[in-house]
Formats: C-alpha cells, sequence, structure tokens
C-alpha cells in the first residue's frame, strides 16, 4: 500500500497520475499547505523538507517500510517498483537527463514565475521578468527537442512525460495574462494536449476533490506557504 500525501499542486498532481496510469493501490492523506499542515513534526518525519508530494510505501524493499520524498524521486521509485513508464533500458540515459532537466529547470523556473506574479508583493519587476523568461526559455527547449517525436524520451509515453505535464498544466499561470500560453511552443502544447487526454488524467485531477483544502490566502497562508519570509519566532 501507498501512503500518498498530497495537495492539489503541480508536484503531488504528477504522482497522482503515475498512481492512476499504473493502477497501483494507494491511500491519499491531504496535506493542506495553506493551514501549514506540512510542518507539523508527523509530516517533517516523513518529509524533512516540509514539501508535498510525499509517499510512505508499507511494501517497500526487503518487506520494510520506505519513505521518499520530492515528486522526481517518487516517479523513479515508483517507475522502477512496477517496472512501468521507463520506456526502453536504451533509452534511460535521455530518459534521465529530461527528467532532472524538469526537476531542476522547467519546474523550479515555473514556479518562481507563478510567485513573482501571483504572490509576491508589487514591485518586483526584474524577478517577474527574470522567471518568466526563463520558464518560456526552458519551454522552448523542450519545445525544439519534440520537433519529430511523440514523446520526451524515445517512442513511448514515460514519468518524464509526466513530468512535464504536471507544470505545463499551470502554463496559464507561467505566462500570465495569455490567452493561449502554449500556442508559441506547438510541440509542447502537442505532448501536453497529448497526455492530458489519457483517460488517467481526469482520475488524478478527482484525488481529493471531497477534501475542503483552505483557499482563502490570509497571513496564515503566506507564513504557511513562504515561512522564510517571516522572522523565527523569538
Amino acid at each position: 500500500m501507498i501512503r500518498f500525501y498530497f495537495h492539489p499542486t503541480p508536484n503531488p498532481a504528477k504522482i497522482a497520475l503515475f498512481l492512476e496510469e499504473t493502477g497501483l493501490s494507494y491511500e491519499v492523506v491531504p496535506v493542506d499547505t495553506s493551514k501549514g499542515e506540512q510542518h507539523a513534526p508527523a509530516f517533517r518525519a516523513i518529509n524533512p523538507n516540509g514539501k508535498v508530494p510525499a509517499i510512505v510505501d508499507t511494501d517497500g524493499p526487503g518487506g520494510r517500510e520506505a519513505r521518499v520524498f520530492d515528486s522526481t524521486a517518487i516517479l523513479l521509485y515508483l517507475a522502477r517498483k512496477t517496472g512501468k513508464l521507463l520506456g526502453e533500458p536504451e533509452d534511460r540515459p535521455e530518459l534521465l537527463s529530461w527528467l532532472l532537466f524538469i526537476a531542476s529547470g522547467l519546474g523550479p523556473f515555473s514556479g518562481q514565475s507563478v510567485h513573482f506574479q501571483f504572490a509576491a508583493p508589487e514591485g518586483n519587476d526584474y524577478a517577474v521578468n527574470r522567471y518568466r523568461r526563463e520558464a518560456e526559455r526552458h519551454y522552448q527547449v523542450l519545445n525544439d527537442h519534440l520537433e519529430g517525436r511523440n514523446f520526451i524520451a524515445g517512442d513511448s509515453y514515460t514519468i518524464a512525460d509526466i513530468s512535464a505535464w504536471g507544470w505545463l498544466d499551470r502554463a496559464s499561470r507561467v505566462r500570465k495574462s495569455v490567452d493561449d500560453p502554449l500556442a508559441p511552443f506547438p510541440h509542447l502544447k502537442r505532448l501536453f494536449e497529448t497526455v492530458d487526454a489519457r483517460p488517467a488524467v481526469a482520475r488524478a485531477r478527482a484525488v481529493a476533490k471531497d477534501h475542503s483544502f483552505k483557499k482563502v490566502n490570509d497571513e496564515e497562508t503566506k507564513r504557511a506557504l513562504f515561512p522564510s519570509n517571516y522572522p523565527p519566532a523569538a
């Protein structure tokens, strides 16, 4: 059984999609990051970095319980556990390269682009420009790679495509005020639409829909999501 610590944001969405694609048995454990539940000692014992997603595999290697945190690590762990969505062995170097490109580039720059356009105080024009342009540059790199290809690594759908989908799903926030944010990147748009049309996506989007996550962006939320902006308590 997989215990899946979840909040409806891009990185947990990737894991939800993998779980739905593969049919692994899992239990959702909602973590309301706007309330600061990711900072609770019980959750920090699972992910010391206080971020979602995280999983606990009650049937880990050697039959031992295993914790895994960070969406890329979880995708790799579950793909190896199931033997699914890893592509062909000869494609693994390419798969790892693009998976880490997304983990270290497209994902973080997309996240910072969203942050400075929607969450940061006004007057950060340099940061808005920096992160949005870098996110767009990563889009272009991946778009160019996808010309003449159906998927990111090899000829089949893999965890690299799942990882990209998680953040491309938020392109309208990454590229704020653009009607069709993926239009300048037609190969990337095609990949996103291909993945987004898969039946498992609808099931992944429904994960924890019955849980009432906090939606009010008040002072508690800001302190929970951006604790480094605040001095530690005396």
